[in-house]
């Protein structure tokens, strides 16, 4: 068997997430019907991030098995056409072959993910970026974001009964900055808990806007209780930016 990687970027507004899931229309379902259509046989794609519905990707990774060895002229090749079969809102970057050690989930070393906030109404950031039109301090901000790099529990960011055997991230930047006409919130780990970053951004904003400080963030964070972060912060602010392999 030859273990193959494809690159993928989306928007992921009209989907509901990544996964395949009965009477709804995902990224997973979308990228395997592109890829049984070009090559007439069946893919069965694992995924790098399981992004949730309305979430976006610059480039998300999955793998798959095949018993046929592609040349790379082939690979090349048939990049263009598969994203002539894919819809407009996703798009294959790259396809290439690996060592069959290589996985998708377990071999990158780390992700990244970016939120955007806009804070003057913009016609063009509508289900892109999140509308957040409230005074926010961004040193504030930048205080709660360093206070999570000593920490490793994430339980109070990661939403219930998600089958997971472990709740430590291991986070090696987390930094808010202003680019342009947007206000970003950049983290990058060695692995996201569901809901994690969305409710780090939502109980953020809320010492962004002096509604909690630092001190009570802090026990927010070392509290391992869900009920305390705010999950509110919307999808469509969310994007994976990149997966790094080793």
């Amino acid at each position: 068997m030859f273990r193959y990687f494809i690159e993928v970027a989306y928007m992921g507004t009209k989907y509901a997430g990544f996964q395949i899931q009965p009477n709804a229309v995902t990224i997973q379902k979308k990228v395997q019907d592109a890829l049984s259509i070009y090559f007439k046989f069946n893919f069965d794609l694992v995924c790098s991030s399981r992004t949730d519905a309305g979430v976006h990707a610059l480039k998300n990774i999955f793998h798959f098995d095949s018993s046929t060895l592609f040349p790379e002229s082939i690979t090349k090749k048939c990049i263009y056409s598969i994203n002539a079969i894919l819809p407009n809102d996703i798009v294959l970057l790259d396809f290439y072959l690996v060592d069959s050690s290589m996985h998708a989930r377990f071999s990158p070393v780390s992700r990244h993910y970016q939120y955007h906030i806009y804070q003057t109404k913009n016609p063009f950031y509508f289900n892109r970026a999140f509308y957040f039109p409230y005074n926010l301090n961004i040193n504030l901000l930048n205080q709660a974001a360093n206070c999570i790099l000593t920490n490793t529990d994430f339980t109070t960011f990661s939403k219930k009964n998600t089958q997971v055997h472990t709740n430590n991230c291991k986070i090696f930047f987390s930094e808010w900055s202003y680019q342009q006409n947007l206000l970003i919130y950049s983290v990058e780990g060695n692995r996201f808990l569901r809901g994690m970053v969305r409710g780090l951004v939502g109980t953020m904003l809320k010492v962004g806007i002096q509604k909690l400080s630092i001190q009570q963030f802090v026990d927010i964070v070392n509290s391992k209780d869900q009920t305390k972060a705010d999950f509110s912060s919307p999808p469509e602010g969310l994007y994976l930016v990149n997966v790094k392999l080793l």
